[in-house]
């Protein structure tokens, strides 16, 4: 679809404009704020996109516009059919490329700009209308590039430069970059003119002549509700980059496994369903492999990744027969697994989850993790284990349930030893095996909260206090130095038994080898001290696979306050000159205990200070706590104790919290559930010396599930020891 990537002037970073002889400085948008906005919340609640190549090139070709427009609607062209066949692969969006290089440039509107071929009917409005009544949206590919402006023609140009150039008044030859990046200039605003509920533009790829006149700053000016894509380049001011047809992944559907740019940035991954071929239709009627194709549409929802998915129109717009035949099979399979995959996040990266990957016995798969409740996952299987059983990483959550998704029902499981292992599973789906699992928040994690970080090098405004900071849109950043050490201080002496690491996996684009791998952690060490200075042996050394989603290292169990990870090496070759040696990790965390599973706790239920997340350190050293320790708050106003509290019903219940002050002074709490404040500066009173506790109740209302019940402290002496809170 694309030629080779090239080189060119970020203009993006400061775009320079010379005006009447003047040199004006254009200050663009800043990357970062750009990676969470509004009118992306359309795109991010997407699974995916039908992605239409059609143009005056579609088989067979024709070189009049007209005729081809007079083909086109004889044909019974309707944009009804395209919305039908994108609701049946279950996608949410439309991208028309007819405005592109190999399909002759053609403008599906009435357009007034000459130049290239435009049609007298508004084929863009009529699918806008018809995504628009549908609840989808349209999206517009546009072009960048001149360099096929006569291909398939024996004389010719599918370009006119006499025309654009009498129409502005100065000579302008399309068949340059400049030249066709001022053509299309006017083409983006004439869109923007004639369609303000288009969903946006999909671009392929930057034109210096737009940079330069800061077309993208404008776009967002004018229509605040569009997105910009990019394909295949990852400009900072865009909303999306697209991952094009990518191939050397292990397993072949596994496109996640070499994502150009990580998350948090919006991500795309556009391929063609038959995989074979051309873009556009070529006469050819090539068969959809249902394995690879399904695989694909999985493996990127379980990674928040959007699927594009490429269809080859007709000149009547109808797709060949076996694509019409996919559709419909997709259309059957995905609504049994659909509420699984819609309105979910992927699982084991920047949202929590289950590990995704490869598992035991020769299994591979995803996990997925609803939006709306974090103790809600779903296990796909797509590549299914040898054995009856399937054992994955747990990343610290406490399953209290598993079942078969399509069915409903149960499934034997255990925990130990940080995995969840599910047996005597028969009946396996021949492409993806579903499993819902229930959970009562995670176990055993030192809070993030409570380390002091450092790094032997960082890049600046990325330094390691960004892997605890409990944000996944700030990282640190290596420097692109190895060696290179992370360092944990636990504030005190604490029992650790792994390390858990969320890192950015950034790789190359277009077809990869097996030597150009992604930018994570390869060969590392861990040691241990417990004055920071002395350090002795690693107590761990090892290698992490090239396998993405959350990593683990597990080491032999330690009672210490200082652990250092140090990366050897990272994973991305010195081929890969943009990722070698890049390392940036958006969290990383300690575990001191490895989950266990069981039923949620009853109503009545005790849930220990340990086991919240505590914004202060978890201590032992006042006798009287039940448990293994309490919560040692902080001594500031806004320090927190959270704990995460199952119910089967909603309803009003008492809440009690045991706690000790061993001051004089009261430490007032603001007590909210779920975010909403129940109890405004509640007394914690004098309890005269912290060895002697009491409890204080009051009435919070909760929901049905799981819920949060939040104590912050509103003085800065901090809120008492806490110990539990018990519900009901």
């Amino acid at each position: 679809m694309r030629r080779s990537l090239r080189t060119r002037i970020r203009v993006a970073l400061t775009a320079v404009l010379i005006v009447a002889g003047s040199l004006t400085v254009l200050s663009p948008p800043g990357a970062q704020a750009d990676l969470q906005n509004p009118r992306q919340d359309f795109l991010r609640s997407s699974v995916g996109g039908l992605f239409i190549h059609w143009g005056e090139r579609t088989s067979p070709q024709h070189t009049s516009c007209s005729a081809w427009e007079n083909d086109v609607r004889s044909g019974g062209w309707t944009a009804n059919y395209w919305v039908t066949e994108a609701r049946k692969l279950h996608v949410q969006y439309v991208v028309l490329a007819t405005f592109h290089s190999r399909l002759g440039y053609a403008r599906p509107w009435p357009s007034a700009i000459p130049g290239s071929c435009k049609t007298n009917h508004d084929f863009v409005r009529d699918l806008i209308d018809a995504t628009n009544a549908a609840g989808m949206k349209t999206i517009l590919y546009m072009t960048d590039d001149p360099q096929w402006h006569n291909e398939g023609l024996s004389s010719g140009d599918w370009l006119n430069s006499s025309a654009y150039s009498s129409f502005k008044g100065h000579s302008v030859d399309l068949t340059t970059r400049d030249g066709f990046g001022e053509f299309s200039y006017d083409n983006f605003f004439e869109v923007m003119n004639r369609y303000p509920d288009l969903g946006g533009f999909w671009i392929d790829n930057d034109n210096a002549y737009w940079e330069s006149h800061d077309l993208y700053a404008q776009i967002y000016q004018r229509r605040p509700n569009y997105t910009i894509s990019n394909n295949n380049e990852d400009t900072a001011i865009m909303d999306m980059i697209s991952n094009e047809q990518k191939t050397g992944m292990s397993p072949s559907y596994d496109y996640p496994q070499a994502t150009f740019t990580a998350g948090p940035r919006l991500i795309e991954a556009d391929y063609k369903l038959p995989s074979t071929g051309a873009w556009w239709f070529d006469g050819s009627n090539p068969s959809v492999d249902q394995r690879l194709t399904l695989g694909r549409y999985i493996t990127n929802a379980g990674s928040s990744i959007k699927s594009l998915m490429a269809e080859t129109a007709q000149v009547n717009g109808r797709f060949p027969s076996n694509q019409e035949s996919f559709n419909n099979f997709a259309d059957t399979y995905l609504n049994q697994i659909f509420g699984s995959i819609s309105g979910t996040e992927g699982g084991g990266y920047l949202f929590g989850g289950l590990k995704p990957g490869f598992w035991n016995d020769g299994a591979h798969g995803v996990t997925t993790i609803s939006k709306t409740n974090p103790d809600l996952h779903f296990i796909h299987v797509v590549t299914r284990p040898s054995t009856t059983t399937l054992r994955l990483r747990d990343n610290g959550y406490r399953v209290t349930g598993v079942t078969n998704f399509r069915t409903g029902a149960p499934v034997t499981f255990s925990q130990g030893g940080g995995n969840l292992t599910l047996t005597g599973i028969s009946g396996w789906d021949q492409f993806d095996t579903v499993f819902r699992v229930t959970t009562n928040g995670r176990a055993g994690i030192i809070p993030p909260s409570t380390y002091t970080m450092s790094a032997s090098a960082s890049a600046g405004g990325h330094g390691a206090s960004a892997v605890a900071d409990g944000n996944y849109l700030t990282y640190w950043d290596s420097n692109k130095t190895t060696p290179v050490s992370l360092r944990f201080d636990l504030g005190s002496t604490k029992r650790v038994q792994y390390i858990g690491i969320n890192q950015r996996e950034d790789s190359v684009a277009y077809a990869r080898s097996d030597t150009e791998q992604s930018a994570r952690i390869r060969d590392y060490r861990v040691l241990v001290s417990s004055d920071g200075t002395n350090w002795g042996n690693p107590v761990a050394t090892g290698t992490l696979p090239s396998r993405r989603g959350v990593a683990m290292i597990d080491i032999p169990v330690q009672n210490t306050r200082h652990v250092r990870l140090e990366v050897v090496n990272t994973h991305a070759t010195s081929s890969d000159t943009t990722r070698f040696k890049r390392l940036r990790v958006d969290e990383a965390w300690i575990g001191s205990d490895y989950a266990t599973g069981g039923p949620p706790p009853p109503p009545g239920s005790t849930f220990e200070a340990e086991d919240a997340v505590c914004q202060g350190t978890i201590d032992a050293n006042h006798a009287g706590f039940t448990g293994s320790g309490f919560c040692n708050t902080d001594n500031a106003v806004g320090a927190a104790v959270e704990w995460t509290v199952p119910a089967d019903t909603a309803g009003d219940v008492p809440a009690t919290f045991r706690f000790a002050n061993g001051t004089t002074a009261n430490r007032p709490m603001d007590i909210t559930v779920n975010g909403v404040l129940v109890s405004g500066g509640l007394n914690f009173g004098s309890t005269v010396d912290w060895t002697s506790w009491t409890t204080t109740t009051i009435t919070v209302p909760l929901k049905a599930g799981s819920n949060t019940v939040r104590a912050t402290a509103t003085t800065a002496n901090g809120g008492p020891n806490l110990d539990n809170l018990t519900i009901g």
